[in-house]
């Protein structure tokens, strides 16, 4: 079957999403994975998506979201922290390449947002470049704690929410082309047990779509 290349955010979202309920399901295509694809991606990209999300090795973009080469632009730090390299790198993809769709993947039990929770808890922050990661993500665990969010999956869903926000404060590339209608910036929370990946919050998908219960 011949997929057609979505063309707007939502169309883009909707391809991501129905790929990552065949994972769910057992039953992924594994599409655009052979060597016809192979050669017909050789010479240039149109990924579909930007996908930045967590370090951690289950979180495999391709695997999770059943797609294949060229279909998405990956970017990942661990927990997601976003530096100039990481901002760059999502313009790239958004501006340069026109992928319609950028995706902030987070994870539960997520070791980043686990190690910024003890340190405030106990003082203690890790060493070496492992702090700076700790300390990027700790806004997120006190803008939730202030806002009566305490458990460890209203933290992610915050942490998730703040990087989305971020990314469009510090970025006028991406904020003018969400304002233009040609891109959407959604915030998904992966569950490590199941493999589905829910919604938690959007920007520039509409009508809106409704956040994950």
């Amino acid at each position: 079957m011949i997929e057609i290349p979505p063309h707007t955010p939502r169309e883009a979202f909707e391809l991501l999403m129905a790929g990552n309920q065949r994972f769910v399901s057992g039953a992924p295509e594994h599409p655009n994975q052979d060597a016809a694809r192979r050669t017909e991606t050789a010479p240039s990209q149109q990924p579909f998506a930007v996908l930045f999300g967590c370090s951690d090795s289950r979180l495999a973009a391709e695997i999770i979201f059943d797609r294949g080469l060229g279909d998405l632009f990956v970017v990942r730090t661990a927990g997601h922290v976003a530096g100039t390299e990481v901002l760059g790198s999502i313009e790239f993809g958004a501006a340069v390449l026109n992928a319609p769709l950028v995706v902030v993947l987070g994870h539960d039990s997520c070791g980043a947002v686990a190690a910024a929770c003890s340190a405030l808890e106990n003082g203690q922050t890790p060493g070496g470049f492992v702090r700076d990661v700790v300390e990027r993500v700790t806004p997120s665990v006190l803008a939730g704690r202030a806002a009566g969010r305490d458990s460890a999956e209203e933290i992610l869903a915050e942490h998730i929410e703040q990087t989305v926000d971020l990314l469009l404060e510090r970025s006028r590339v991406l904020a003018d082309r969400v304002a233009e209608g040609r891109l959407g910036v959604v915030g998904l929370s992966y569950r490590l047990a199941d493999g589905s990946a829910q919604l938690v919050v959007t920007r520039g998908l509409e009508p809106a779509l409704p956040p994950a219960s």
